[in-house]
């Protein structure tokens, strides 16, 4: 275990009196999880401020509070002022957990898209090229089959530090990651040691919490700019960048290290050619250096493609034959919650996605046009508490690609849910005609009617939520998963 005076010339004190009461073994931001040997740091959060509950952590015997407010300066507990305790807490995680990165290769993805996708075939070539492989996202964190839970899509700095080590501990050589741009603001991978960044995309989404597209930007640009900057590890790092995205050169600007590039319209280091949609998934050549190799996914969607090409690049800078590669590829069935098929017998499909953005959305509902000569029924709605300027935007999308649209409600936590109906509907109003939707405010009432609406040769699609098992309405979290909803709902049908 690290020395006090070692742990605070991690990160930058302004003032600092008396000594732990005990060894400091473990670090938190959560006074509900403080034990004997912890280190309590108190951050001023966006909903509540980790300084009001000091007395808490100080009656479970914490070791020593991190404080950012000099007001809770006392001479009840031994403590410790910082410019910045989101900072700090990263720092001294690092430092306490004796910086795990440092002991894995990391590889993180980010963008608006694609990012659970993403991490799940890198962590599959990896596996299969007989490395053991951590995966951190939004549907879990796992090392080889052990599940560990998710409480947001990229760990505090605290809960990341502690899942690297225990990735080491059980023998791993890699993490893939998923990193928000939420993740890059609030300093949550500050003294991670990335080696590989990979971007996927870039479109309109929280800007709720960035403002502008610009800020949004520059938020996931963290991740390049700062790779390869503070190095423990004496690989080499690479930007692995998606080539036909907008933002592609901003990114490959910010970059300090070798940026590969992969894509399907532009110029690229890995690119696919060539592409067919199949009813068994998709068929694409994958063309890079003087290699033309053939692939066919079990998955579909042009948005695939990017995925897998993504993980191609990764699994090639990392010394995976390609011929490997596309094996392991083709043998994903899916990933939950993205373009999910719910299977009851029916004579028409049923299709449950996370995409809860605009370009998502249009992306899901331009590969269900591909599948089918049918009509497409889309159930869809948008979360409470978050960006509002989506909302007439998915309207339109959803109006101008289906046939006949279900809008309901989301996860609408604080808001009243017809509240945010009420912002989709101008959008719709746009692009289709009145008679070609309707609003249900309950979702599983919505998903029956759309389901009771299909017929033979139609896709519905269930958008927005995916793989949660959960509804969130006011503060209550309520049991919901769409997959299981539209099963009731296909078996009632029947």
């Amino acid at each position: 275990m690290m020395e006090w005076g070692e742990i605070l010339s991690s990160t930058e004190v302004i003032a600092a009196k008396g000594f732990p009461k005990n060894e400091i073994r473990h670090v938190t931001n959560n006074s509900g999880q403080v034990k004997e040997g912890s280190l309590f740091v108190a951050i001023a959060g966006l909903k509540v401020d980790g300084h009001n509950f000091i007395n808490e952590a100080v009656a479970k015997n914490a070791a020593a509070i991190v404080i950012e407010d000099s007001r809770f300066a006392s001479d009840e507990y031994p403590w410790v002022r910082v410019q910045n305790t989101r900072k700090a807490l990263a720092d001294l995680s690092n430092a306490v957990y004796g910086f795990p990165s440092a002991r894995l290769n990391v590889i993180g993805v980010t963008g608006t898209n694609g990012k659970t996708t993403t991490t799940n075939l890198i962590a599959t070539v990896l596996e299969d090229a007989g490395h053991k492989t951590g995966l951190i996202g939004t549907i879990h964190n796992r090392i080889g089959t052990e599940i560990i839970p998710v409480s947001h899509t990229t760990p505090e700095a605290h809960e990341l530090c502690e899942l690297f080590l225990t990735f080491v501990d059980k023998g791993a050589s890699y993490a893939v990651m998923e990193v928000s741009s939420h993740a890059l603001v609030l300093q949550r991978v500050r003294g991670t040691e990335f080696d590989v960044a990979v971007f996927t995309n870039l479109t309109q989404d929280h800007l709720d919490f960035h403002e502008n597209m610009e800020k949004y930007l520059e938020a996931k640009g963290r991740l390049f700019s700062e790779l390869g900057t503070k190095n423990k590890k004496q690989r080499r790092k690479f930007a692995i960048i998606n080539n036909d995205d907008q933002y592609a050169g901003a990114l490959t600007d910010m970059a300090s290290v070798p940026v590969i590039t992969y894509g399907i319209k532009n110029d690229a280091d890995v690119k696919a050619e060539s592409i067919e949609f199949k009813p068994q998934g998709v068929f694409f050549v994958l063309r890079y250096t003087n290699k033309v190799l053939p692939i066919q996914l079990k998955m579909t969607g042009l948005f695939n493609v990017y995925n897998a090409l993504a993980a191609i690049a990764v699994g090639l800078i990392e010394g995976i034959p390609a011929e490997d590669l596309i094996a392991s590829l083709e043998r994903v069935n899916g990933i939950p919650g993205r373009f999910e098929k719910v299977e009851q017998g029916q004579e028409f499909t049923v299709i449950v996605d996370y995409s809860h953005t605009p370009d998502s959305l249009e992306n899901c509902l331009r590969t269900a046009r591909q599948l089918t000569d049918g009509r497409i029924i889309t159930v869809f709605g948008c979360g409470g508490d978050r960006d509002r300027k989506k909302r007439p935007i998915m309207g339109e999308k959803a109006g101008r690609l289906s046939d006949f649209c279900v809008v309901t409600s989301d996860n609408p936590r604080s808001e009243n849910p017809q509240a945010i109906i009420d912002e989709i509907i101008p959008g719709l109003k746009k692009t289709t005609k009145p008679d070609s939707f309707i609003e249900i405010v309950d979702r599983r009432e919505a998903i029956y009617r759309a389901i009771s609406e299909a017929r033979p040769q139609d896709v519905v699609i269930i958008a927005g939520k995916g793989h949660e098992t959960y509804q969130i309405i006011g503060t209550e979290i309520i049991p919901f998963d769409d997959r299981q909803v539209a099963s009731e709902a296909l078996r009632n049908r029947r």
